[in-house]
């Protein structure tokens, strides 16, 4: 097996899921930190979604540990296939999350919304950009576990 950098089980899969826990829990915390979040759907949709990428973070943060201290790949396809599909649908759900939250804030602050003052809104405009963010190293994750998964049968 070709050692891809970013797949499952090595040390920058795990700085990834650093990254990853960072922004998400960033991200949850700003849009949590306002009362009125919940008005929104989108913005509690955002905070769900969050709340899951924290977990799934939280669950590959701790087995790239164990991976990296034993500096033993899993070398199993079916392993990195839920990996892979874990990545992608947890990437699609805070894309989905973060563009919801970006333009719910961008209209609510196109209306001149009384629920954005007390800079509330940049708040929102906070936690939207750490979602694109955690989207992108998500997207990066996924990407490198193809990668690795192509190269276990070639």
């Amino acid at each position: 097996m070709e050692r891809v950098p970013g797949s499952f089980g090595t040390s920058v899969s795990f700085a990834l899921r650093i990254f990853q826990l960072g922004f998400s829990s960033t991200s949850l915390i700003s849009m949590c930190l306002d009362y009125d979040f919940n008005e929104v759907t989108t913005f509690c949709y955002l905070a769900v979604v969050m709340a899951y990428v924290i977990l799934w973070s939280i669950l590959h943060t701790l087995a790239d540990t164990y991976s990296v201290l034993l500096k033993q790949l899993p070398q199993k396809p079916r392993v990195l296939s839920i990996v892979l599909a874990g990545d992608v649908v947890l990437s699609f759900l805070s894309l989905s999350g973060a563009c919801g939250a970006a333009s719910a804030t961008e209209m609510l602050l196109s209306i001149d919304e009384p629920m954005c003052g007390d800079k509330r809104c940049i708040k929102y405009q906070v936690s939207a950009l750490l979602a694109f963010l955690c989207w992108a190293l998500f997207l990066d994750s996924a990407i490198f576990n193809l990668w690795s998964l192509y190269s276990l049968f070639h």
